[in-house]
């Protein structure tokens, strides 16, 4: 599948779930006004964050899929860490709203303030529920495919929205049996922490991407898949760095090669690294390579028994753990 015919499913799928993010959100504000409930209130509110981060996302996936220019010779990834620090704010107002909303409601409740209708409120919010996780599971299937982290992240989110929409549920049917009415205030209080959680997290992750935070998570998978398919004439790999521009990574590294490759040589071998790194990770990877010529004190693990020119006996192959490759 070409990268075209990707962007097209993943900016129709992101449009989905802004269409579905919007009817939900009415759907849900309806069982709010007919129950009354303070928890079935917070999850709608969850829904306008669904609302706004659907939005986000789509606009984030149509920008970071502008080709380069001479303006943004990286791309236009970068976008999609503005538009998740963006959410992260919103999801912060959302949560605060909440939680003001359940103390100002609470009076209610001490005066023998009552809830009606809450098994409509259970069918609907399970109703909900289940889209919700379905859409969430098929963007997640669909995002790691085409590599759209925005794909991904909203998945995700849909899928603790449906999480946490659950929890909402057991609380609604235990406050049915039990007719405990501080059930009602307590779930509300508790889901906005979550969202406020979810909030602070969002920001982290926005925070780090802007701020070119090494991930060395993505280090460590490529750390492992170097070591296991290393050329013979890879002698030694260090100052590896990753940069994500949205769902495109930039890989800057040096190489050592045999000291007496000519330059012919020595590109080929870093187009061999090349194409394993694009293998691994994908086509939108970028390899910056450094080559470096081997020493005398190299030959001590360099495995190329085979060598004429050597100076000093094999002693131990070094694998190129997370440490050793980013030094």
């Amino acid at each position: 599948m070409d990268d075209l015919k990707k962007i097209r499913i993943n900016l129709f799928l992101q449009k989905i779930i802004c269409f579905v993010a919007v009817i939900f959100f009415f759907i849900k504000l309806i069982i709010w006004r007919i129950t009354s409930s303070l928890s079935i209130f917070s999850d709608a509110m969850e829904s306008l964050i669904n609302i706004i981060s659907g939005f986000m996302g789509l606009c984030s996936l149509y920008i970071s899929s502008l080709p380069k220019d001479q303006n943004h010779p990286y791309g236009h990834g970068k976008i999609e860490f503005v538009s998740t620090a963006i959410e992260g704010i919103l999801i912060f107002i959302v949560g605060i709203t909440i939680v003001i909303n359940t103390l100002i409601r609470v009076k209610d409740h001490m005066h023998g303030f009552f809830l009606s209708r809450l098994d409509y409120g259970v069918v609907l919010m399970s109703f909900t529920a289940i889209i919700n996780y379905l859409l969430g599971f098929l963007a997640c299937k669909i995002g790691h495919k085409n590599g759209a982290l925005t794909l991904v992240a909203s998945g995700k989110h849909l899928k603790i929205d449906t999480y946490s929409t659950f929890g909402i549920i057991v609380g609604l049917i235990l406050l049915n049996i039990t007719k405990c009415i501080w059930i009602d205030p307590i779930i509300s209080i508790i889901f906005s922490s979550v969202i406020l959680y979810t909030g602070s997290k969002l920001l982290r992750n926005a925070a780090a991407g802007i701020m070119d935070e090494s991930d060395k998570k993505l280090v460590k998978k490529l750390s492992l898949c170097l070591n296991e398919k290393r050329d013979i004439h890879w002698i030694d790999l260090h100052h590896l760095k990753i940069i994500k521009y949205g769902s495109a990574l930039h890989v800057d590294c040096h190489l050592t090669v045999p000291w007496f490759f000519n330059i012919k040589e020595a590109n080929q071998e870093v187009k061999k690294l090349t194409q394993l790194t694009k293998n691994e990770f994908g086509s939108k990877v970028e390899l910056s390579v450094h080559v470096e010529a081997c020493t005398d004190n190299h030959c001590m693990f360099c495995s190329n028994h085979s060598c004429q020119v050597r100076e000093n006996f094999f002693q131990k192959k070094i694998l190129w753990t997370l440490d050793k490759i980013s030094k």
